[in-house]
């Protein structure tokens, strides 16, 4: 199976293979692994169709830069005449009836997608075990959660069903299961991938980005998104760079980084992801590197902050679900009022509710001001120190998780299970990219993440660094 759209590029210029061919391959390879709970829906047929298409395209060199590149989508990205759930039975059937801009732009140019993949409901969880479809597993281990919300876009490419995934990331959703699952998870820029069509958790921290085993990979897709985008007013205007053009030119020794003590000598950091981490470190100082420790002390902050603001954008964003529009409707209902509160209240997950609860608890009068105020202000603090960090540093660099993969059930407290965002919050509250490399292995057998964040827009050069790092310390 290909691990690159370089590979099955050079395979299809010398005909070593077809789209139809690919198509098929990951078709069987869905079906073989279907108890992992991926695909909540696989659109085959179109898919083929797609593919005779690109293959005809190919033939007389007039396809796209993505002729190959077999891409599944998450279930939070609409796709005009495609089902759209957010994995919640309060939109079961929903159709859309347009395509997100960055879903589109993937198809002009010969994309081919494959269907719609599992994840927590509303993006809101860090094990995918929130969906109104069921848990997906973890390919390695099937004891264990593949990360969340984007459990299923992860284990898509983990377990080669298809060549790349689009997912979203509010505060850690592909990095966390990139960690998780042993693959390459980004989440770029605020701003820079426009959300329109994206269903909305928390609309300033939500962001699109990718699963891939290649980080030239990613840096195609995520480019061929980006840009301006005049249906999102948030979409920043700032031309894209060319993220491949420098991908291979990475000169290590002129490079500043900065690691954050609080993250290294945090006590729920698993000891060999510690050592592993430090290990890194050190390397990156052979090879001439400056690598030095930054004062961060807003570590226990993070969290907090973070789950007051998304929740309570969530509980504006998940108003509009109410059973009078569209999606699902209680059919026990017996007048307006009750249609609102047996909808929502059968319609929507446990997890929903109770984030959606605590975000209107945070927003009441009487807490605004001791919570939500608060916690903009400390969010305001927070991007200042990362901005002042990145004008002495071109990359600030972590564990991905405090642990690898835990088994189903076992974090049954939800502070726990918010605790496990703890080092993933930090970009989407600043605004900045990150992305996870599967760089290390752990004595249990599972993988684990190396984080690499950077400026805001500066994806060219952390494209550069992480592709380097691939190269040097891959530990597959």
């Amino acid at each position: 199976m290909y691990h690159s759209l370089a590979a099955i590029q050079a395979d299809l210029k010398l005909a070593n293979t077809s789209c139809e061919a690919l198509v098929k391959n990951y078709l069987a390879n869905i079906d073989n692994k279907k108890h992992l709970n991926a695909f909540v829906e696989v659109w085959a047929d179109e898919a083929l169709q797609a593919a005779k298409i690109v293959d005809a395209k190919i033939k007389i060199n007039t396809a796209g830069k993505l002729a190959g590149a077999v891409i599944g989508i998450k279930d939070v990205l609409c796709y005009r005449n495609h089902k759209v759930t957010s994995a919640s039975k309060i939109l079961e059937g929903f159709e859309s009836l347009y395509t997100a801009t960055s879903v589109q732009r993937l198809l002009d140019e010969d994309a081919i997608i494959i269907g719609r993949l599992n994840c927590d409901e509303f993006a809101m969880g860090s094990s995918n075990e929130n969906s109104f479809y069921g848990n997906v597993l973890n390919d390695l281990d099937n004891t264990k959660v593949p990360g969340g919300s984007s459990g299923g876009s992860a284990v898509a490419v983990q377990a080669d069903l298809c060549l790349a995934t689009l997912a979203t990331d509010t505060g850690g959703s592909i990095r966390q299961p990139a960690s998780f699952c042993g693959i390459v998870g980004v989440k770029p820029t605020y701003g820079r991938i426009s959300r329109y069509g994206l269903i909305a958790y928390a609309s300033s921290f939500d962001q699109i980005g990718v699963f891939t085993k290649s980080v030239a990979d990613v840096g195609l897709i995520l480019q061929i998104m980006s840009g301006a985008d005049k249906n999102d007013s948030t979409c920043s205007q700032k031309q894209v760079e060319n993220y491949l053009e420098n991908i291979s030119n990475c000169d290590v020794s002129k490079l500043k980084i900065a690691y954050l003590p609080s993250t290294i000598e945090s006590a729920g950091l698993d000891t060999e992801i510690k050592n592993r981490t430090l290990e890194i470190l050190e390397q990156l100082k052979a090879q001439g590197a400056t690598v030095e420790s930054a004062a961060f002390d807003k570590l226990d902050y993070l969290v907090p902050t973070y789950y007051v603001l998304t929740t309570a954008e969530a509980s504006s964003n998940l108003a509009r679900f109410d059973g009078v529009r569209y999606g699902f409707r209680s059919p026990n209902a017996t007048d307006l009022e009750s249609v609102y509160k047996k909808t929502r209240s059968e319609g929507f997950g446990k997890e929903v509710k109770r984030r959606i609860m605590l975000g209107t608890f945070v927003l009441s009068e009487g807490f605004y001001d001791a919570y939500y105020t608060k916690a903009q202000k400390v969010r305001r603090v927070v991007t200042n120190e990362m901005n002042t960090l990145f004008e002495n540093y071109d990359f600030i660099v972590c564990p991905t998780t405090p642990t690898t993969a835990f088994g189903f059930g076992d974090k049954k407290d939800p502070i726990a299970m918010y605790l496990n965002d703890i080092y993933t919050v930090l970009a989407n509250i600043a605004g900045i990219p990150g992305i996870s490399l599967p760089l290390g292995k752990h004595s249990n057998g599972m993988p684990f993440g190396f984080q690499i964040m950077s400026k805001k827009f500066s994806e060219e050069q952390l494209f550069s660094f992480s592709n380097w790092c691939m190269n040097n310390f891959s530990s597959n």
